[in-house]
């Protein structure tokens, strides 16, 4: 038998086997005739609770095109599988959600499960905002109901062979999604409970800040411990992430304070840094639309995250440490200070405490020497005097590799070692 044939055996077989664990699957859905929760708010203040949560869930991101009609959909996500894009969560009833029901909307988010029966993609976070509880659906599902309606039909996804098949789906979120809504932690405190509930629930932080399997899962055992996933650099072209680790581990949140952390979701900057890419969007959108009290609540429960710690990384050898420093003290040093110091009108720091710097994966690090750092649109005046230029055209993948690696390894971090072939990946 031939190799392609037998890859449409296996995949066949496959399909034959995952129809059969489905039709011994309990069912995946809620159903009722009522409401899916009480409330004694009235319309009005529902619709507002509802735009909050969904403010809280950063809606707007992912089901708004740039220039488009706000919740429309068709905002394309590129994955390792192919290209998604979002849904018009709008009530146009035909192209939106006008013909759903509040059960069509609970099961979506709760069960990842579409009104038709079919499973969802979880490029939609339902894995996260399955702990969102009924209350609060009930709200954001008023809310998005009190939209203006848009008819507009999102593409179609691009999803390569076997992924495009539905079906899968139910055999993947038998391995790997557990439904159910958010439970507190009696032991711990109001304000603990609600960070939690923001950050694993609304948030969904997790989906950018766990690494996946081959499969596309979240990782448990290494969960906020930081994340790869594509997203448009500067300039627009899509380019593989990193998102750093939120546990206390001496690479990630253990190197910011409880107030860096509440100052950089408020408002994009601390101490450190100013956000960039695609955490902009997070900041601008939702974050910082959030109340003071839900921000600390947001900090509390982060900084509480046990250390996940890494293997020690290999020290790089003194050529290109050498290197790197010639490069550095040439194209950086000037705003950054020799120091790495960073200068309150010039540059950020770039020594102990900033966390993409000492991310264990520098795929983000490397973006922003290539593309520029893309600064978010806040409305507050410039933290720096001049925009960071970008490199992608002045240093070959050598030369960003050794800068990379210099910075990495100087004033106090130690990330380990960037490769030329990494930076070849990102360009």
């Amino acid at each position: 038998m031939s190799a392609p044939v037998r890859h449409i055996a296996i995949v066949v077989a496959l399909l034959i086997l995952v129809g059969l664990v489905l039709m011994l699957l309990p069912g995946n859905i809620d159903s009722g005739s009522g409401p899916i929760a009480t409330t004694e708010l009235s319309d009005e203040e529902q619709i507002a609770r509802g735009e909050y949560l969904a403010l809280a869930g950063n809606c707007v991101s992912c089901h708004t095109v740039a220039g488009g009609e706000t919740m429309a959909g068709g905002l394309p996500f590129q994955t390792p599988f192919g290209t998604i894009y979002s849904t018009n969560i709008t009530p146009d009833p035909e192209t939106g959600i006008g013909a759903w029901s509040e059960w069509d909307f609970l099961n979506s988010l709760r069960h990842g499960v579409r009104p038709d029966g079919e499973h969802l993609y979880p490029a939609f976070p339902y894995t996260a905002y399955t702990k969102v509880s009924n209350e609060d659906i009930a709200a954001i599902f008023a809310y998005l109901k009190s939209l203006p309606p848009v008819k507009q039909e999102s593409p179609q996804n691009e999803l390569d062979f076997p992924y495009n098949q539905r079906a899968l789906m139910g055999f993947w979120k038998a391995m790997f999604f557990e439904p159910g809504e958010f439970k507190p932690n009696t032991e711990r405190s109001a304000a603990w409970n609600r960070g939690a509930y923001l950050v694993e629930a609304l948030g969904h932080c997790s989906a950018c800040h766990s690494p996946r399997n081959s499969l596309g899962a979240e990782r448990i055992e290494l969960a906020m411990s930081g994340g790869e996933y594509l997203d448009r650099v500067h300039g627009g072209d899509y380019r593989p992430w990193s998102a750093p680790d939120l546990t206390s581990s001496s690479l990630g949140l253990g190197l910011w304070t409880q107030d860096d952390v509440e100052q950089y979701l408020k408002t994009s900057r601390n101490e450190f840094l100013e956000s960039f890419g695609p955490m902009n969007e997070v900041i601008i959108n939702s974050t910082s639309k959030l109340s003071d009290e839900d921000i600390a609540a947001m900090a509390d429960y982060l900084k509480s995250l046990p250390a996940i710690e890494r293997a020690a990384n290999e020290a790089p050898s003194a050529q290109i440490m050498g290197r790197g420093r010639t490069v550095y003290n040439l194209h950086c040093g000037t705003c950054h200070l020799p120091t790495g110091d960073g200068d309150p009108e010039m540059a950020p720091r770039l020594n102990q405490g900033s966390l993409v710097v000492q991310s264990p994966n520098p795929a983000s690090m490397i973006n922003v020497i290539l593309y520029s750092p893309e600064l978010p649109d806040h409305g507050l005046l410039p933290r720096w005097r001049e925009p960071m230029e970008e490199y992608q055209y002045l240093l070959d993948d050598e030369e960003v590799a050794a800068a990379a690696t210099f910075i990495r390894n100087s004033w106090g971090n130690s990330a380990g070692v960037v490769t030329p072939e990494q930076v070849a990946r990102q360009r």
